[in-house]
């Protein structure tokens, strides 16, 4: 394997850190020099093992910290989380839920709000303050492709990756000529335990080369299509006509 190009990033705070595409991205960060990891997670237990896998294999310093966003959603929804300085802030958190039961369910569609946008609020707001926004960093937010138009087989999911992609947009328009990059990453299939069974493997990335391309690029600022060529082929699909979209 080639030598990992060093990059500037040598902190990183991650919020959903044992999803596939946090792990893998947490250990890119790790073989190019990152040093200092605090993982947040509902999953305490694998939390903790990729905490020691970074620990191990890289010399990083890592903390970790246990969350549930359905739960805190619900009984403070008003907090305000610590989260300290760090050179990147990493959200990949979120859930497909099972949108099949929240057409009858309105309170699994409210699960699916609060795990994917509602739930990150908090967070969000602690990160974006002026003093932090009036220096140096990044803020990476994974939203999805499904965002990009409703369709009848995830509309929940993707009504509320879609206002999770607009209010990142405007803390983005926020940042502008700032120090402090923000990037929405509209990530399309993965191969990860969430999408097995619901993707197509040939229009699945590894997590892995999402990681090697999100740090071709560290200081990118704006929304970005990973794999990219999801950018024309969403494109085509906010163009069907309704009878075609339909049958998405």
């Amino acid at each position: 394997m080639a030598a990992a190009v060093a990059i500037t990033i040598q902190s990183t705070f991650v919020l959903g850190s044992t999803s596939a595409v946090a792990r893998a991205i947490c250990h890119e960060l790790a073989r190019r020099g990152c040093q200092r990891f605090h993982l947040v997670a509902r999953n305490g237990e694998a939390n903790q093992q990729l905490a020691v896998d970074l620990q191990q294999r890289y010399g990083a310093a890592v903390t970790t910290e246990p969350t549930d966003l359905l739960v805190d959603a619900a009984s403070d929804p008003a907090r305000r989380p610590a989260v300290g300085a760090f050179d990147l802030y990493l959200i990949t958190a979120g859930s497909l839920g099972d949108a099949e039961l929240a057409r009858s369910d309105a309170g699994e569609a409210l699960r699916i709000l609060a795990a994917n946008v509602t739930g990150l609020i908090p967070w969000l707001t602690a990160i974006a303050t002026p003093e932090r926004l009036a220096r140096p960093g990044r803020l990476w937010v994974f939203s999805s492709v499904a965002a990009d138009r409703g369709r009848p087989s995830n509309y929940h999911y993707g009504a509320a990756k879609a206002a999770l992609t607009t209010l990142c947009e405007g803390l983005l328009l926020r940042c502008h000529g700032k120090p402090f990059a923000v990037r929405i990453i509209k990530a399309g299939f993965m191969a990860t335990p969430m999408t097995v069974g619901k993707a197509p493997p040939a229009l699945c990335a590894s997590p892995e080369s999402v990681a090697r391309d999100l740090l071709r690029r560290p200081d990118k600022r704006g929304i970005d299509y990973l794999p990219w060529w999801w950018s024309p082929l969403m494109l085509l699909i906010r163009l069907l006509p309704a009878p075609i979209a339909a049958k998405l």
